[in-house]
C-alpha cells in the first residue's frame, strides 16, 4: 500500500509523534510485502494491529536466537583463543629450548639428552595438540555453516509456506513468481547442505553432528514436501482431472478416445502445471538423493521409485476405476479392457506434455511413457489381489467348488497374459527402471506385469502352478485318448528301400525323429506354462513356476513314455501271449518301443534347445547363486540338465532291450543252423577233399534262412520306425553282437565245409547291406574266422 499523503516534518515538540518514510526510502522487498498485506484501507484498519504483534513477536524471536548464538560464539571463540595461547606459548617455549640447546651443546657438550627429550616427547606432544586445535577449529567452522544454511532453509520453508493461501501455483502471474522464488530459495539450501553434509562423510566422528542437521533437515523437507503436494493436488483439481471415465462403451465393446486435460492446457495454465510438476521432480531428487545417503551409510540398496508427478495423475483415477471394477468382479474382462482403455486413451498426452517436463528435470533415467503404463498396470494387480484372487485363494480349499475356482482362475490368467502383451506393446524395455534390483534381474523382458501380485504372494503361485499342472495332465489324457496319439507322419513309412547316401543324421522335427504327435503334444503344453509366466518380474518366481508345474509336468509324460514301454514288456514275460517272447518279438510291439524311444529322444533335443535360450540361462545362473553353487561348482549347466539326463537313460536303455531281443531270437532260431554244421563237420572228418568237392553243392543253409528272414524283416521294420541315429546305433550294436556270437561258436571246419560258412556268412553281410557299403566291416571276428578257415583248406 503506498502512502497517500507526503510524511509529516519531525520537529522538536513532535519527536515522539510516529511519521511514515518517505517513498523512496522504502525497498522494493518493503513496498512488495505492504501491498500484499494492505490492498486497501480497510486492511490497514483491519490487519494493521494483528500483523504488528506478530512482527514484534517475530523480531523478539529472532532476537533471542541472535543472543543464543552469539553467547554460544563467543564462549567458543574464547575457548579456541586460549589453546591458541597456549599453542603460542608452547611453540615459544621450543624456541627457546632449542636456542638454550644449541648454547649448551658449544659450551658444554651435554644437550644431547634434552634434544632427545625435545625431539622424543615435547615435539610429538605438541604436534597432537595443534592437530586437535586444527580439528575444533575446523568442527566450529563446520557447525558455524551448517547452523547458517539450517536457518536459511527453515527461513525459506517458513517464508513458502506462509506466501500463500492454499495454492502455490496459481494463475496469476505476479502471485506464482513470488513463492516460486521462495521455493527456489528452499531448493538451494537444501542442496547446498547436502554438498556440506557430504564432506561430513570423511569424518565418521562427527555422527552426531550429521544426526542433528539431518533431524532439522527431514521436519523442513516433511513440510516442503507436504505444501507442494497439496498444492500440485489443487491445481490438478482445477485443471479438470480426472477426466469422467466413460464405462458404457466398455460394456457395449465399443471404444473412443476421452478428453485428455493435460493436452487441452493452454498458456498461465500449462506455465502453472510445468512449474508445479518441475517443483515435485526437485523435492523427489532431494529426498531420494538425502535416502540414498543415509541407507549407504547402513549399508543397504536404495529402490527407485515410481514418479511423484505420474502417482498424483493416477491416483485420483485410481478411485474412480477401482469403483467401476468393483461391480465387475464377476466379469474380469471388462475390468481388462476398461484398464487397457484408459492407459491407452492417455499415454500419448502424458508422453507430449511430461517427457520434455522430465528432460526439462534431468531426470534422464525416466520415461514418462513407461512410468504411466507402470502405474496403471499396478494399479491393476493391486485391485486383482485384494478383490479377486484372494477369494479365489480362499475358495480353492472347499473341494465342493474346487473345480469352478480353477476355471476362473486359468480364465483370469489368460485375460492376464493377453492383457501383459497388449501393455508391452505400448511401452518398452525401459520399464525396468521402475523394478527393484531383484525383481528385474533376470526378467525376460525387462517388464512390469500384473502377474507382479505372485512375487509377493508365493502361497498363490503355489496354487498357480498346481491348478496349471493338474490342467496339464488333463489335456495330455485327452491327447492320449486320441486314436493318432501316437501315430507318426514319416516320410520313410511306405518305402522299402532306402538310399543311405540321402539319409541326413542332424535332426531337428518332429518328423525327422518320427517321434508320434503325443510328444508335439506334451511339449506344447509344458511351454504353453513357460510363458505364461514369462513377464512375472521376479526371477525367482518363475524358477518356481517352472519348475512346480512345466517341469513336474515332463516328468508326467515321462512316466506315460516309460508305462507304455514296461507294458510291452509285461507281454514277453504272460505265459499265455507269445506275441513278444523274447525268441518272438512281433512287429506291433517293436513299433510301440520305437516310438517310446523316438519321444524320449525328439523331448530330448527340444529340452537342449530350450536351456541354450537367454532366458532359462538366466534363470539357472540365479538358481545356482541361490543354491550357493558358483559356475564352476555347478554340475550341469542346463536347466533341464536332469530331465535331459532321465530322458537318454530311457532311450538308451530299450534300445538295448530291443538289441538284446533281436540277438536272443537270432541265437534260438540259429541253434539248429549251428548244430547242423557241427554235425556235418564230424561226418567229414574221414573223407577226401576231393571226393567231397565233388559230392556238395554249395548254397545257403536251409536252417541258417530263417533267421536271417526274421533279422532281416525286423531291422527294416526298424528302420522304418526308429529315428536314423538311433537306428544307426541299433544296426551297428546288433552287427557287433553277431559278430561275437558267432566267433564263439567254436567252427573248425575243413574244406566244402568251410566253404559252405563262408556262403553263409556272405548272406548274413547281405542282410545289412541296404545300411552301409561294407558290412563285413562290422564283423571282424568272423572276417578273421573266414581267413583261417581258408588257410586250413590251403594247407590240407
Amino acid at each position: 500500500m503506498e502512502p497517500s499523503s507526503p510524511c509529516p516534518r519531525r520537529s522538536a515538540t513532535s519527536s515522539q509523534v510516529p511519521f511514515l518514510p518517505k517513498h523512496t526510502d522504502i525497498s522494493k522487498d518493503q513496498l512488495s510485502f505492504l501491498n500484499q498485506q494492505f490492498r486497501t484501507q480497510e486492511d490497514v484498519l483491519d490487519k494493521a494491529p494483528h500483523l504488528l504483534t506478530a512482527l514484534h513477536s517475530r523480531c523478539s524471536d529472532l532476537t533471542s536466537h541472535l543472543l543464543d548464538f552469539q553467547t554460544t560464539l563467543n564462549r567458543r571463540t574464547v575457548s579456541w583463543i586460549c589453546r591458541s595461547f597456549s599453542a603460542k606459548t608452547a611453540l615459544h617455549n621450543l624456541n627457546l629450548s632449542l636456542q638454550n640447546l644449541s648454547l649448551l651443546t658449544s659450551q658444554r657438550g651435554s644437550g644431547s639428552k634434552k634434544l632427545q627429550k625435545v625431539l622424543g616427547m615435547e615435539l610429538p606432544r605438541l604436534a597432537k595438540e595443534v592437530l586437535r586445535i586444527e580439528t575444533i577449529r575446523s568442527y566450529l567452522e563446520t557447525t558455524l555453516q551448517l547452523e547458517a544454511l539450517v536457518g536459511d532453509l527453515e527461513d525459506a520453508v517458513l517464508c513458502f509456506v506462509n506466501s500463500h493461501s492454499g495454492k502455490m501455483f496459481s494463475a496469476n502471474p505476479s502471485d506464482s513468481g513470488t513463492k516460486h522464488e521462495k521455493f527456489l530459495q528452499a531448493i538451494k539450501a537444501l542442496n547446498d547442505l547436502e554438498v556440506l553434509i557430504d564432506l561430513l562423510k570423511l569424518r565418521p566422528q562427527w555422527h552426531h553432528l550429521l544426526k542433528s542437521v539431518d533431524t532439522r533437515v527431514d521436519k523442513s523437507l516433511v513440510i516442503l514436501r507436504r505444501q507442494v503436494f497439496a498444492d500440485h493436488r489443487a491445481l490438478l483439481a482445477s485443471l479438470g482431472w480426472p477426466p469422467k471415465l466413460s464405462t458404457s462403451q466398455i460394456e457395449r465393446e465399443k471404444f473412443s478416445g476421452l478428453p485428455n486435460p493435460l493436452v487441452l492446457m493452454q498458456g498461465d495454465k500449462r506455465k502453472s502445471y510445468s512449474n508445479s510438476f518441475l517443483a515435485l521432480c526437485a523435492v523427489q531428487h532431494l529426498q531420494t538423493r538425502r535416502e540414498k545417503r543415509q541407507l549407504n551409510l547402513l549399508g543397504q540398496n536404495v529402490f527407485k521409485g515410481q514418479l511423484w508427478a505420474i502417482d498424483e495423475l493416477v491416483s485420483p483415477i485410481a478411485s474412480r476405476l477401482e469403483y467401476h471394477f468393483s461391480k465387475w468382479v464377476d466379469q474380469p474382462e471388462l475390468i481388462f479392457a476398461l484398464a487397457y482403455k484408459t492407459t491407452w486413451d492417455f499415454i500419448v498426452g502424458v508422453d507430449d506434455v511430461l517427457q520434455p517436463l522430465i528432460d526439462r528435470a534431468r531426470l534422464g533415467s525416466y520415461s514418462a511413457k513407461e512410468a504411466w503404463v507402470y502405474a496403471m498396470v499396478q494399479l491393476l494387480s493391486e485391485f486383482l489381489e485384494k478383490r479377486i484372487f484372494y477369494a479365489l485363494a480362499e475358495r480353492y480349499k472347499e473341494k465342493e467348488i474346487k473345480s469352478e475356482v480353477i476355471e476362473s482362475w486359468l480364465h483370469l490368467i489368460d485375460l492376464t497374459v493377453v492383457f501383459d502383451k497388449q501393455i508391452q506393446s505400448l511401452g518398452s524395455s525401459e520399464i525396468s527402471l521402475f523394478l527393484g534390483e531383484s525383481e528385474r534381474v533376470g526378467s525376460p523382458s525387462g517388464s512390469i506385469s500384473v502377474l507382479m501380485l505372485f512375487c509377493k504372494r508365493p502361497d498363490w503361485l503355489k496354487i498357480w502352478a498346481k491348478i496349471e499342472l493338474e490342467n496339464g495332465c488333463k489335456k495330455l489324457k485327452t491327447d492320449l485318448k486320441h486314436e493318432r496319439a501316437w501315430l507318426v507322419d514319416d516320410k520313410y513309412q511306405d518305402e522299402l528301400h532306402f538310399d543311405t547316401k540321402s539319409e541326413h543324421f542332424l535332426l531337428s522335427t518332429r518328423i525327422d525323429y518320427r517321434a508320434p504327435l503325443i510328444a508335439e503334444s506334451a511339449l506344447g503344453i509344458t511351454w504353453e506354462m513357460v510363458e505364461r509366466c514369462q513377464t512375472m518380474p521376479a526371477t525367482s518366481a518363475r524358477i518356481q513356476f517352472v519348475r512346480s508345474a512345466a517341469v513336474r509336468f515332463l516328468w508326467y509324460f515321462f512316466k506315460v513314455l516309460l508305462l507304455r514301454c514296461k507294458r510291452t514288456e509285461i507281454l514277453r514275460d504272460n505265459p499265455d501271449d507269445h506275441a513278444f517272447l523274447p525268441d518272438n518279438p512281433d512287429d506291433h510291439a517293436l513299433v510301440r518301443v520305437s516310438g517310446s524311444i523316438n519321444a524320449a529322444k525328439y523331448v530330448e533335443s527340444k529340452l537342449r534347445q530350450w536351456s541354450d535360450d537367454v532366458n532359462f540361462l538366466e534363470m539357472k545362473v540365479a538358481e545356482n547363486d541361490t543354491s550357493g553353487l558358483g559356475k564352476d561348482e555347478s554340475t550341469d549347466s542346463s536347466f533341464f540338465g536332469e530331465e535331459i539326463k532321465i530322458l537318454a537313460e530311457l532311450a538308451t536303455n530299450w534300445l538295448m532291450e530291443i538289441i538284446s531281443v533281436l540277438l536272443r531270437q537270432f541265437e534260438t532260431l540259429s541253434r539248429a543252423f549251428v548244430q547242423k554244421l557241427k554235425h556235418d563237420e564230424q561226418q567229414l572228418e574221414g573223407l577226401t577233399h576231393v571226393e567231397v568237392s565233388a559230392a556238395m553243392d554249395l548254397s545257403i543253409s536251409v536252417e541258417f534262412i530263417e533267421p536271417l528272414d526274421v533279422l532281416r524283416s525286423h531291422l527294416v521294420l526298424l528302420r522304418m520306425s526308429l529315428n536314423p541315429k538311433d537306428f544307426l546305433d541299433l544296426w551297428r550294436c546288433v552287427a557287433e553282437g553277431l559278430d561275437r556270437f558267432i566267433s564263439c561258436s567254436g567252427f573248425e571246419t575243413r574244406d566244402n565245409v568251410s566253404s559252405q560258412f563262408e556262403t553263409d556268412m556272405q548272406a548274413l553281410f547281405s542282410v545289412f547291406q541296404p545300411f552301409c557299403v561294407r558290412p563285413d566291416a562290422f564283423f571282424p571276428c568272423t572276417r578273421e574266422t573266414i581267413k583261417l578257415l581258408k588257410m586250413n583248406k590251403g594247407r590240407r
